[in-house]
This record gives C-alpha cells, sequence and structure tokens, in this order.
C-alpha cells in the first residue's frame, strides 16, 4: 500500500481537526463544565501551572470580585460576546475555588452544585410543592421565612463555626464582607419583606433631609466623631432610597464614578488643547469646563432640551 503524501496527511490532519471541533460544539453544558473541571484540576497538578498551584482561597478574593465586577460592566455593553465571556471567568473563580477545597478533602464543586440545586428546590416551594404564593412579594416573604427555619434548625454559628448564644434574627445571612452600600442595601431589603418599611419613597426623601441638616448641625459643632455617624446616617438612607426605587445603589454609585472620571478627563484634554494643564487652572476656569463637558456629555434627548430651555 503506497504511503499517503504529505500533502494528503495535512489534509487528513485538517479534516479530523474539523471533525472535533464539529463534535465539540454539540457537547451538552455538562460535558463543557467536566472538561473545566478537569483543566482546572490539570493546571493545579504537580506538573501544572506554576500560578495556578501557588493560589489560595484568599489570594483568589480579589479576581473573585474583579471578575463579578467586569459581569456587570459586560452586562451594561450590551456585548453578548462579551457577557458571555465574563460570566465565564467568574464561573471559572467557582471552579478554581472549588478545586482547592477538593485537594485538601473539604469539599467538590460537585458538593457546591448539589447545594445550589437543593436549595433553590427547598426555597421555591410554590413551584415544587404544595404551597401557593400569589405574588412576588409573598415570594420573597415565604423565601425569608425558609431561610431564617434553615438558620434555626442548622443552629447559629458565629464566624468561625463555632456555635454562639447569639438569637437568630430575620437579617442574618447579610455578609459583613460586603460593600458597605450593598450591605446597607440587603439589610433594609430583608426589614421590608416582612412589613418594616416607609409607605413611598417620599418618607425616605423627606428622612434625608432630617439627616443632612444633622449633619450640618455636627459640622457646624465641629465634632468629628459626630459628624462621622450623621455622614452615615445620610448614606444609609440614600441608599435605602435606592432600594425603594429599585435602583441597585452600587451598580448606581459605579456608573456615577463612570461618569465623573470621563467628564474629568474631558476637562483634562481640553485644558491641554488650549496648551495648558487643567491643574494649572484659576478655579472659575474649570468650573466653566466642567459645565462645558456636561453640556458635551449629555445624550442628544438631553443637549435638545436645553437648547429649547436656552431659547426660551
Amino acid at each position: 500500500m503506497p504511503r499517503p503524501t504529505k500533502k494528503k496527511s495535512k489534509r487528513a490532519k485538517k479534516n479530523a481537526g474539523k471533525a472535533r471541533s464539529g463534535k465539540m460544539k454539540h457537547l451538552t453544558p455538562g460535558e463543557w463544565f467536566e472538561r473545566l473541571v478537569a483543566v482546572q484540576a490539570r493546571l493545579r497538578a504537580p506538573k501544572g501551572c506554576p500560578w495556578d498551584r501557588e493560589q489560595t482561597h484568599q489570594t483568589l478574593r480579589t479576581y473573585l470580585l474583579e471578575e463579578a465586577y467586569e459581569v456587570l460592566e459586560a452586562l451594561d455593553t450590551g456585548n453578548d460576546a462579551k457577557f458571555a465571556e465574563e460570566m465565564g471567568d467568574l464561573l471559572l473563580q467557582i471552579v478554581f475555588h472549588s478545586q482547592i477545597a477538593s485537594e485538601g478533602g473539604r469539599f467538590t464543586v460537585a458538593d457546591v452544585i448539589r447545594e445550589v440545586h437543593d436549595k433553590m428546590i427547598r426555597r421555591h416551594p410554590h413551584v415544587f410543592g404544595d404551597t401557593r404564593a400569589k405574588d412576588t412579594k409573598e415570594v420573597l416573604r415565604n423565601w425569608e421565612q425558609i431561610k431564617a427555619e434553615e438558620r434555626r434548625t442548622s443552629g447559629a454559628k458565629s464566624e468561625d463555626g463555632v456555635g454562639t448564644k447569639e438569637a437568630p434574627s430575620l437579617l442574618d445571612g447579610v455578609s459583613r464582607a460586603l460593600p458597605a452600600t450593598l450591605e446597607g442595601f440587603q439589610l433594609t431589603r430583608k426589614a421590608s419583606r416582612i412589613g418594616f418599611d416607609w409607605d413611598d419613597a417620599q418618607g425616605v426623601i423627606d428622612k434625608m433631609r432630617e439627616e443632612t441638616a444633622e449633619l450640618e448641625i455636627a459640622f457646624n459643632d465641629k465634632e468629628p466623631q459626630k459628624i462621622e455617624e450623621e455622614m452615615g446616617d445620610l448614606l444609609f438612607a440614600a441608599v435605602n432610597l435606592a432600594r425603594f426605587l429599585r435602583v441597585d445603589p452600587e451598580i448606581a454609585l459605579k456608573k456615577a464614578n463612570a461618569k465623573f472620571s470621563r467628564r474629568f478627563r474631558a476637562m483634562e484634554a481640553r485644558a491641554r488643547e488650549s496648551g495648558r494643564e487643567f491643574k494649572d487652572l484659576p478655579r472659575e476656569e474649570m468650573e466653566v469646563l466642567w459645565d462645558a463637558t456636561k453640556e458635551t456629555d449629555a445624550g442628544p434627548p438631553a443637549r435638545e432640551l436645553a437648547k429649547t430651555q436656552a431659547r426660551k
């Protein structure tokens, strides 16, 4: 039998590669997940990647947070490919932590999946059981009651896992490791689910005015500790208002930060165009540049509205 030519051999490899690629496109989510778990296990193996092998739960904390925020950023872009990519990066963090835990004989990624699977079944008795829930409000109330019962039966635990005598609370489960805005958001949300809430948003706005007045008094009295306390009360009221208006305060503040950064950089660029550095401008010129940048940065509808009002 004649040997295949080099050209045919390359074609055969190419066709084989296409065949493998075609088959992989039809893999199930479960099969892809198993492949991902295997990849991470290989990276952590003795002859794997030095960087991956050096990582611990503690060193990965920053990446876990970064990936979560990058998912949110990708979501806002409307780019589905980027959104899917960033969610994949976040999923990798779960697999990474699970692999480290499995190496210590603590738990596996299968335990992680089983836990959340069973939890979703348990906390949706109106779907998987005989309980009925007429609306979202009732669903959330039942959810909190089920969580409270779970904590009660498992026993209250302190942060180090040792039993504590502290009585269970409906606020249990809100992590103190959360950013302050998210912690406040979740605390007030939990309280609202059992009816401890304002009647309308106006009540929260009035509370913010009250807190602002108290902050002003503390400022005038030059009491540092009181100023910090009143500042915290004002921020907490603002977070509560955000929840009431169905706005995530962390995301809203992130967007406000990005807007300020974008406008500030634009001011710096305008100053350089005039042959000067922004930091060297008088305060009055800085304000003029800020107003001009805001006008340019506003969306088309906002700019048209501003022009119409100016004409009037």
